[in-house]
């Protein structure tokens, strides 16, 4: 019996060959072979179904005024953020030439990272923690 879907294709057999012993006096032994196909049907729990609340860096929380004054908003998530940081310093081309890991500050970002002139990116997520209140 042959069963085929889509590019693959498998062959069943009642009976079984041994390449290994090759004599005429042997019999093929009798094999039973069952296909069984489960069908699963999955449902979203309710508990999934209500809308997820933002947790830890996703979730709002409210700023300082510098920080509000930068971003434009009393509540933002760190996320959010750190890509209106990224976006102002591309924009305003605001990395080091010769090493992209040093961002220089203007005045507006000496506000949020504490005057400091020279900011490595790593230091960035560091730095703005201050900023978000509890």
């Amino acid at each position: 019996m042959a069963i085929s879907s889509g590019i693959f294709t498998t062959f069943f057999s009642s009976k079984t060959v041994s390449f290994l012993n090759s004599s005429p006096s042997l019999s093929p032994c009798p094999v039973t072979l069952r296909v069984m196909r489960t069908v699963t049907c999955a449902t979203v729990s309710s508990q999934q179904q209500k809308e997820r609340r933002p947790r830890g860096i996703m979730k709002p929380r409210r700023v300082t005024p510098e920080m509000a004054e930068f971003v434009g908003a009393s509540e933002i998530s760190r996320t959010q953020t750190l890509k209106l940081i990224w976006a102002y310093i591309k924009e305003h081309n605001l990395q080091d030439p010769d090493n992209k890991k040093i961002i220089i500050c203007d005045e507006k970002l000496k506000k949020i990272f504490g005057g400091r002139d020279r900011v490595g990116f790593l230091e960035v997520a560091g730095l703005i923690s201050p900023h978000f209140l509890k």
